[in-house]
C-alpha cells in the first residue's frame, strides 16, 4: 500500500513539474530576497486569476452539458479531409483570438477539439500545437487580442484601427505560416467518424444555455476590469447549488499559473535583471526586437512587455517582439500552457517544443524583415 502511495505521488509529482518547478522558484526567491506583501499581491495578479477561474468554471459547465460533444460529431460529420477541418480550426481560433482573447479563444476551440478527435481519426495533438500557435499570431492583430497589446494600447493611448494597422504586417505573416505549417503538416486523409465512440449523451440545454452566458458574462467582467466580482457571481452559486462540477475544475493548472506569476514576477524585479536590460541598447531596432523575444522566452511576453515597455523607445516594436517571443519555449506565452493543459495529451509538451522551436527560429526573421519593410 505505501509503495503505491509513492508511485502515485511520484506520479503526480512528475505530472505537476510545471507547478512544482516554479513553486520553488517563488520559494526560493521569497526567502533570499524578502519583499513587502504589496509586492508579492502586485506580482499575483489576482484580476488575471479570477478571470482564468471564471472561464474554467464556465467551460466545465458547457462540457457537462453535453453541447461540445454534440457540435464536435456535427463537425466531423462534414468535414471533407483533416488537412481541411484543421484549417477551419486553426482559422476560427485566430480569429477568435482577435475578439475574445487568445485565451478566451482556446478555451471554446480546444475541448471541441478535443471531442472531436474523441469520435474520429483526427491528430488532436497536432491540431492542438497548431491552434496554440493560431491564438499567438491572431490575438497580435488587435489591441484586445492579449494582454501584452493591451498594456501597450494603454501606454502609448492609440486609436484602435492604428494599433491593428501597425500590427498588420506582423499578424498576417505570423498566420501565413501557421497556415502553411497546418497545410503541409495535417494528412490530406479523409476523417473517419468512429460511431462507436459516440455516448449519445443528450444535451442539457438548460445547462448549456446557463454556461454560454456565464461565459459572455465572464468575458464581458474581464474586459471592463471587473474579473474578481465576475468570478465571485459564478463561484458562490456553484459552491452553493452544484458544487461537484466545481470539484471537477482545473484547481492545479489555477495553482499552477500562481505559481508562474508569483516566480517570474519576482525573478523580473531581481535588480541585477534591470541592471543586465540596462546595458542592452534598446535604441537599435535589432537589439529592442531580439530583447522583447529572449526575454519572452525566459519571463513569458507580458511580465516581458512591463519589464521593457519604460525603457522601449518604440513600444510598437516591442509589441511585435513580444508577441513573436510567444513562439519558441511553452512558457513564452501562457497561452501554450493553457492550450497543452486543455487538451492532456501524453507528450503533449514534447511534440509543442519540437514545432515551435523551430516555427520561432522561421518566423522571427522573417517578421522583423516585413516589420521593418511595412514600418
Amino acid at each position: 500500500m505505501a509503495v503505491s502511495a509513492s508511485k502515485t505521488w511520484r506520479q503526480r509529482l512528475k505530472d505537476e513539474w510545471m507547478l512544482a518547478a516554479f513553486a520553488l522558484l517563488a520559494l526560493v526567491l521569497a526567502i533570499a530576497d524578502p519583499q513587502p506583501w504589496s509586492h508579492y499581491q502586485r506580482w499575483l495578479q489576482l484580476p488575471t486569476l479570477a478571470g482564468l477561474l471564471g472561464l474554467l468554471i464556465a467551460i466545465q459547465g458547457i462540457r457537462e452539458s453535453g453541447l461540445v460533444q454534440h457540435l464536435a460529431g456535427l463537425l466531423v460529420a462534414r468535414a471533407h479531409s483533416q488537412r481541411m477541418l484543421g484549417l477551419l480550426l486553426v482559422s476560427i481560433t485566430a480569429v477568435l483570438s482577435m475578439v475574445l482573447t487568445n485565451d478566451v479563444s482556446l478555451f471554446l476551440i480546444v475541448p471541441l477539439t478535443v471531442a472531436a478527435g474523441g469520435i474520429s481519426n483526427l491528430p488532436v495533438l497536432r491540431l492542438v500545437v497548431l491552434e496554440a500557435l493560431a491564438v499567438n499570431a491572431g490575438s497580435t492583430l488587435s489591441p484586445i487580442g492579449n494582454p501584452q497589446n493591451l498594456l501597450v494600447w494603454q501606454y502609448l493611448r492609440l486609436p484602435f484601427l492604428q494599433f491593428v494597422g501597425a500590427m498588420l504586417p506582423a499578424a498576417a505573416t505570423m498566420f501565413t505560416l501557421v497556415a502553411l505549417l497546418t497545410w503541409f503538416w495535417l494528412p490530406r486523409e479523409r476523417v473517419e467518424l468512429h460511431a462507436e465512440q459516440i455516448d449519445g449523451h443528450a444535451v442539457s440545454a438548460s445547462q448549456a444555455a446557463l454556461s454560454i452566458v456565464a461565459l459572455a458574462m465572464m468575458v464581458l467582467m474581464m474586459e471592463h476590469g471587473h474579473a474578481i466580482i465576475g468570478a465571485s457571481l459564478l463561484l458562490i452559486p456553484f459552491a452553493l447549488f452544484d458544487w461537484r462540477l466545481l470539484a471537477r475544475v482545473d484547481w492545479l493548472l489555477l495553482a499552477t499559473f500562481a505559481a508562474i506569476f508569483l516566480g517570474l514576477g519576482h525573478f523580473a524585479a531581481l535588480p541585477w535583471v534591470g541592471q543586465l536590460l540596462g546595458a542592452v541598447d534598446l535604441s537599435q531596432p535589432l537589439h529592442l526586437y531580439a530583447s522583447g523575444i529572449v526575454a519572452s522566452q525566459l519571463i513569458s511576453n507580458v511580465p516581458a512587455t512591463v519589464l521593457l515597455l519604460e525603457r522601449a523607445p518604440d513600444a510598437m516594436a516591442l509589441a511585435v517582439a513580444v508577441n513573436v517571443g510567444g513562439f519558441g519555449v511553452a512558457i513564452g506565452s501562457l497561452a501554450n500552457l493553457i492550450a497543452l493543459r486543455l487538451a492532456k495529451q501524453p507528450q503533449g509538451l514534447r511534440l509543442f517544443h519540437r514545432v515551435s522551436i523551430p516555427f520561432l527560429l522561421v518566423c522571427a526573421p522573417l517578421v522583423y524583415l516585413v516589420a521593418r519593410w511595412f514600418g
